[in-house]
This record gives C-alpha cells, sequence and structure tokens, in this order.
C-alpha cells in the first residue's frame, strides 16, 4: 500500500546548529516549476542555493520495547506472521500519527531481537532464549520503517542482564555471561554485566557495531540503564574491577563515570568510522544533577543521575561523544521535585552552541494518572518546550501507550504542534560536503477523488523523498526567492521510503508537486521535475 499523506495543524519548530545549515544547504534549479508564460530566459533551467529551512526539520519518534513484552511482540511464542503482522501495526501506527523515528529494543538483556552470532536470541521472541523465531526482526523492521518513511534507530541496553528469575536462572550456554561468568555482578533480584571490566566494553561495543555493519539502521541508541538505579540495602560489588582496574583512581566513582565515558566515547567513535551517517544518542534519566548539590545543576531536588548511575551525561554532551540525547522529562510542568519547565530550560541550555540535539523524552504511559488527565495531559508539555530553541523534538514511552491510554492526548497534541509532516533531523555530514543524490525524474500526479497519486522514478542512494504540494501562487515569477520557498515546511505533503505517494488533502488552487531525495545524511537532494495537476 503507498503511504498517505494526512492533513494536520501547524507548529514552530527550533532552530538548529548554524554550522551544520550552513554545511547542508541544498540545490534547487528552475526547470519546469514556473509558469511558462513568465519572461526569465535568465533564470530558465539554471540553479539557485537555498537553506535546508531548519523548520522542517524534527524528530518525532517513539520507543517500541521488546524487553518483557511491553511493547512487541504482544506475547512469547507467536507464530512469525503475526509477530511480523504487530509489528507492521505498529510501524502502520507511527506513520499515520506523523511521527518519523520509531526507537526499536534490540537488545534487551544482552541477548539479540535480530540474527546475531555473538548473542542469543532474545526470549520474549519465542519464549526461549536462543530460539529462532523463523525470521530477522531487525532485518523486516528497518525495511518497513524505512518504505513507511521512518527512521529505525537500534535501542540497546548496553549492561543489563535481567531479573535472576527467569532471566539469570535461564542463560543458555552460548550467553555472554555464562562463557564468561566473571563478567557478572549480581544486584539484588537482577544481574548486570559488569561496566568496569574491559572486557565487557570490547564486548558490548563489538556487538553494537556488528549491528551498524550488518543493518542499514539510522541510529543506535542507549536509554538510561548504565549502572543500575539504586537500591535499598544492595551495594554494586564490582570489588574485583575496582582493584584490577581502578588505579590512577581516588574515587570509586570517579572511575565509574570513566568507565561508563570509555564506552560512550568507543561506540560513537566506532559509529563514526564505519557509517558516519548513523546517529548516536542517550536518553539519561532527566536530572543529571540538583543545584543542591552542583551550582550547575537544575533546580531539581530528585535523584540524579551522575551520582546514582554514574551517568555524566553533560560530559559526553561537551565532548561530542553523542550526536543526541532524549532525557527523559517524565514529570508534569509545575511538579516541585522535578520541574517539567525548569528541566527542559536545563537541558536546552547545555546542548547551546554545541551540535548536540536535544529531544525531549515524553511520557506517554502516564497519561490517565493524576496530573496527567484530560486531552492535554501531553501537549501541555510542548505548548511550553516546543518553543525552547535548544529542543529539536520528541520521543515517546511507549508506541504501544500512544496507540491506547494517551490516543486522545496524542491527538489533541498533534492538532496542535504537528501541523505538517517534518523530515527527520540531519546528520553531521563532513564539511562542504554537498547532496549525495541527484534530482528526482519520471515525476507523475494524477488526481481524482479527492486525492492525488504522486509517483516517480528511484534516485540512486536515495534514503527517503519529501514530496511537496504547490500552491497557485508558487509558479509566476521564477524568482530565486520564489523557488526556495516553493520547498517550505507548509508545502510538505510526506515522507516515503517508496517511489509513490498518495496525497489525500490536496490543494484546491494546487499547482503541481515537486519530490526531492535525501541522501544516508537525510541532506536533500536538488529539485528537478514538477508534475503539474492543472491540466
Amino acid at each position: 500500500m503507498d503511504p498517505v499523506a494526512r492533513a494536520t495543524h501547524p507548529t514552530r519548530a527550533a532552530l538548529r546548529w548554524a554550522a551544520t545549515a550552513a554545511a547542508t544547504a541544498v540545490l534547487l534549479s528552475g526547470c519546469t516549476l514556473w509558469d511558462a508564460g513568465a519572461e526569465s530566459p535568465d533564470q530558465a533551467g539554471t540553479v539557485a542555493r537555498c537553506g535546508d529551512d531548519g523548520d522542517k526539520r524534527r524528530m518525532r519518534g517513539a520507543w517500541l520495547t521488546t524487553v518483557r513484552n511491553i511493547d512487541w511482540p504482544s506475547e512469547p511464542g507467536l507464530p512469525a506472521e503475526e509477530q511480523k503482522a504487530e509489528l507492521d501495526s505498529y510501524l502502520d501506527a507511527a506513520a499515520g500519527m506523523g511521527l518519523n523515528a520509531v526507537f526499536l529494543h534490540v537488545r534487551p538483556t544482552a541477548d539479540a531481537v535480530y540474527a546475531s552470532e555473538l548473542e542469543p536470541w532474545a526470549r520474549y521472541l519465542t519464549g526461549e532464549q536462543g530460539g529462532d523465531p523463523g525470521y530477522d526482526p531487525l532485518e523486516y523492521a528497518v525495511a518497513g520503517a524505512h518504505e513507511r518513511g521512518l527512521e529505525l534507530h537500534a535501542w540497546f541496553n548496553p549492561y543489563r542482564v535481567g531479573f535472576q528469575d527467569p532471566d539469570v536462572e535461564n542463560l543458555v550456554e552460548e550467553h555472554p555471561a555464562r562463557r564468561n561468568p566473571a563478567w557478572l555482578v549480581d544486584y539484588g533480584d537482577e544481574a548486570y554485566l559488569d561496566p568496569g571490566n574491559p572486557e565487557v566494553r570490547a564486548w558490548v561495543v563489538g556487538v553494537i557495531m556488528d549491528v551498524v555493519e550488518r543493518y542499514d539502521v539510522d541510529g543506535v541508541h542507549f536509554d538510561d540503564f548504565f549502572y543500575p538505579y539504586p537500591k535499598e540495602g544492595e551495594e554494586f560489588d564490582d570489588d574485583a574491577s575496582w582493584e584490577e582496574h581502578g588505579g590512577g583512581f581516588d574515587d570509586r566513582g570517579d572511575w565509574r563515570r570513566d568507565n561508563v565515558d570509555r564506552l560512550v566515547a568507543d561506540v560513537h567513535e566506532g559509529i563514526e568510522r564505519t557509517k558516519p551517517w548513523v546517529s548516536f544518542g542517550i536518553s539519561p534519566f532527566g536530572i543529571w544533577r540538583n543545584d543542591s548539590t552542583d551550582p550547575s545543576g537544575s533546580p531539581t531536588s530528585g535523584l540524579q543521575s551522575y551520582d546514582a548511575q554514574y551517568a555524566d551525561t553533560r560530559a559526553w554532551i561537551r565532548e561530542g561523544t553523542v550526536d543526541y540525547v532524549a532525557p527523559q522529562l517524565y514529570w508534569r510542568r509545575g511538579f516541585d521535585t522535578a520541574d517539567y519547565e525548569a528541566l527542559a530550560d536545563w537541558w536546552s541550555q547545555e546542548v547551546e552552541g554545541t551540535g548536540v540535539d536535544l529531544y525531549v523524552g515524553q511520557a506517554a504511559y502516564r497519561v490517565g494518572e493524576e496530573g496527567w488527565r484530560g486531552e492535554d495531559a501531553l501537549s501541555t508539555q510542548l505548548d511550553y518546550s516546543g518553543e525552547l530553541p535548544g529542543v529539536d523534538g520528541d520521543v515517546y514511552f511507549s508506541i504501544r501507550s500512544l496507540r491506547e491510554q494517551a490516543a486522545d492526548a496524542y491527538a489533541a497534541l498533534a492538532g496542535a504542534h504537528y501541523g505538517h509532516p517534518a523530515l527527520p533531523p540531519r546528520s553531521d555530514a563532513p564539511e562542504d560536503q554537498g547532496p549525495l543524490v541527484d534530482a528526482v525524474g519520471g515525476l507523475t500526479a494524477r488526481a481524482g477523488d479527492g486525492r492525488v497519486d504522486v509517483g516517480w522514478e528511484a534516485v540512486d542512494g536515495a534514503r527517503f523523498y519529501a514530496v511537496y504540494r504547490l500552491p497557485a501562487d508558487a509558479a509566476g515569477t521564477g524568482s530565486e526567492e520564489a523557488r526556495c520557498a516553493a520547498v517550505a515546511v507548509e508545502n510538505l505533503a510526506g515522507l516515503t521510503g517508496r517511489t509513490a505517494l498518495t496525497d489525500t488533502a490536496p490543494l484546491e488552487d494546487g499547482a503541481g508537486y515537486v519530490v526531492t531525495a535525501l541522501d544516508d545524511y537525510r541532506v536533500e537532494g536538488p529539485v528537478g521535475e514538477v508534475a503539474d495537476v492543472r491540466g
């Protein structure tokens, strides 16, 4: 089925990092876009250089969770075709809601939701760890997401092995923790790979790079599980690795943070070396440190990820070892302990001038709780953070919640804030590198029954295609300004990975359609042909 463009309502997008915008300018050629009767022979067939309008770019993502079958599959042991059908339904829902990215949980408990020679199949697929589901879910998800114009980010938990019962008690013989028992640290009713063991770090980096090399993912993602969240009466027993590898550190907390810092830097370096267009980001707990502990922290009084999980997100931002952060701001506006507004301000200031993107982690799962009731339960968050210059989008936990208890709240949010489709944020292309794709050709547009079917020829190297409706006043003077204005957010009809799109909300006085290709870095190529629907 061809993708469908749906009508929505306007919003303001964040400003992008100036240097990145300058480095990813797009080229547009006039060709047949302009009124054939206009006197502009000096401009016919020329090229106009236009900036890639930052208002088009916004992360609109959702987490798709596999651990404990929170989202997908709905239960372990479903036949392959039922699992595929459920996954298709989620991808269809994501596209239908105007999202442009899905964060798929591919390594929930040091295992794999993909075909791997390094780690066993996750038990959430078949009910037994190591059980082959009969297909490759990640391969299937990447292809299905891209067809629908969605990015697919591979979400990894670097250290978590799971609960003692049933996870650790039922590890298969080939599980890395079974083969290397010294890597495992028991922590209450859970177990983790030891972040202080250099062998663990090398193993985790290798697992992630195996996925980056073999799958056409758009991003690599960590959530907030580094050292475990504190539990009363429990100590994380890393004495052995501290004694062996802690030399040079007087404080164990500093050493633990360095262990995590090294993992983050190694993953980032590996991705940059292998596929630099793949973005790498982390979704930390929403509080780095409270200002009562550190004057540069946020005006909050909750758990501090810097001290509790040894996650120094600020260092990753400042050192550029992440491409984006998506802090989990799962508190409402005005909440005394952790006010959403105060935290959004703090994170926005932290990324300012760094080139690191900021996406806000939104708590769709909380809709229906006290303080999260009513149709504005989600939109009120974006009423504030959507206007901050440092915020480049949002990611929702989780996609099942968006479809179920948060469906009405999300519809209200989309009506207020998602007026047009959004292109995904760009990856940082090498300086002075132009688009890696050519203009789209073979464009057709056929109108009928309140819809327009737009089609075109495939472009080598195209990751996605952006389809634009052209209003009647776009055909006129043929000026450079008009050419650039035509390929703008208010004219964006949709994003797809296919070579066709059905516009179900065409303009009554529309002049036609243009299509641009996006390369691996999500940079738009030049505009070529125009399909005129006016006869």
